[in-house]
């Protein structure tokens, strides 16, 4: 697992569409992308037809939350000159490679996915003993395989998705990355190198496979990636031959961890939907200060002249997301004392958070009255994907021998 990146690297994020956003998902989720579109190239994309895996029943929706989510990212920040903004669908590829790698992947591999019997325990009142459910951890795989992504942001708890991946591109190159003249093709890419280059790539091989110096395979990915005039397939290949296996096809991506979202909710839980206890990017101001000022507080404050404690109530998490030191120590002081009152307290949080959210929801509204705009990033986010997902099906097909020319 991993939290740096580099230029080299190609980050793949997904968000399933479940419209209009809130400060959960901000602060969770796209104050990252923000940061990621400028260290590395980033392809965010929604999640469409997973949304169809747990709620394939309510599927009239999905285009109008698809909108209104897109529309938000925009508003946050997300830009489709930094980054590849697409629909899941409109890239008809990811099927196609889901398809072909549900033919090599073992039903036991699915079945231990931590978040399959949780989510079938979770939804109980769903019909889940569908295809689609168990196989959402394999179209996910092949959302990060079809861009050969080096790295995916994710929390603690999904590390096993991105695990399972990594052991179905694993599969996948060692039954298809054995091609009969292999190490002859590796070989005449090496002479490609130059004499001096191809020697010390050589030195490096022999250390790897007979020392088994991990430095070796480190220093020899530096120098393979350095080489302009290499293709992306010649220096996989290059690799593979490093490594002692085939030719690596299908990359195996890295979990980009990422900071556990501290923005909680209106009742001190994580800000969720399902909790009804979220502040969302398009509250107006005079929701926003409803919303707070009816936050409950700590319960053994009755009166106002009752001191408080602030770690048993939920106005102090959102203090720890949107307030400095300074007032943090006001609060602390203050409510122990009792010489602030509660909606006191709950004052510098509303100026916060709404001039937080004053140029989002302006940007909000603009994007609204402006459909076009947002349809056309995601034609041409669709179209950029797309050309990136040909490539990879093309070496996949070529790989299996689907290639009929």
């Amino acid at each position: 697992m991993s939290s740096v990146l580099n230029e080299s690297q190609r980050v793949v994020s997904g968000m399933r569409p479940s419209g209009a956003l809130h400060l959960g998902h901000y602060h969770g989720v796209l104050k990252n992308w923000l940061r990621l579109q400028r260290e590395a190239e980033c392809l965010f994309f929604v999640a469409d037809w997973h949304a169809l895996t747990t709620h394939y029943e309510s599927s009239a929706t999905i285009a109008q939350r698809t909108m209104d989510m897109v529309i938000d990212w925009l508003a946050c920040g997300v830009n489709s000159r930094l980054a590849r903004i697409f629909i899941q669908s409109q890239v008809p590829e990811h099927a196609e490679l889901h398809l072909l790698l549900s033919m090599i992947t073992p039903l036991s591999w699915l079945e231990r996915v931590p978040s399959y019997k949780d989510q079938q325990e979770k939804l109980k009142d769903k019909d889940l003993s569908t295809y689609g459910f168990l196989g959402y951890p394999l179209l996910q795989s092949a959302d990060v395989l079809i861009y050969k992504a080096t790295g995916v942001p994710v929390g603690e708890d999904q590390v096993a998705h991105i695990e399972i991946s990594r052991e179905i591109a694993r599969r996948f190159n060692y039954l298809y990355g054995r091609e009969t003249d292999f190490e002859q093709r590796a070989e005449q890419i090496i002479n490609k190198l130059g004499k001096k280059q191809a020697t010390l790539y050589r030195n490096l091989r022999t250390r790897y496979q007979q020392q088994g110096d991990q430095e070796a395979v480190a220093v020899s990915r530096a120098l393979i990636t350095d080489q302009p005039g290499l293709t992306l397939g010649e220096r996989e290949r290059l690799l593979g031959y490093m490594e002692g296996g085939g030719r690596i096809i299908l990359p195996e991506p890295q979990s980009l961890l990422t900071p556990e979202s501290k923005m909680p909710g209106l009742d001190g839980q994580k800000m969720s939907k399902s909790y009804g206890n979220t502040i969302d990017l398009r509250d107006p101001p005079e929701v926003v200060d409803q919303k707070v000022r009816t936050m409950r507080t700590d319960p053994n404050r009755v009166r106002r002249s009752d001191p408080g404690d602030p770690d048993k109530c939920p106005v102090w998490g959102l203090h720890k997301v949107y307030s400095d030191n300074a007032v943090r120590e006001w609060v602390q002081e203050g409510c122990r004392n009792a010489g602030i009152g509660c909606l006191d307290c709950k004052q510098p949080l509303i100026e916060a958070i709404n001039h937080e959210l004053d140029p989002i929801r302006g940007r909000i509204q603009d994007l609204q009255a402006d459909p076009e705009t947002v349809r056309a990033v995601l034609k041409d986010g669709a179209e950029q994907a797309r050309e990136i997902a040909r490539d990879t099906m093309a070496e996949v097909r070529e790989a299996i021998g689907l290639n009929y020319r």
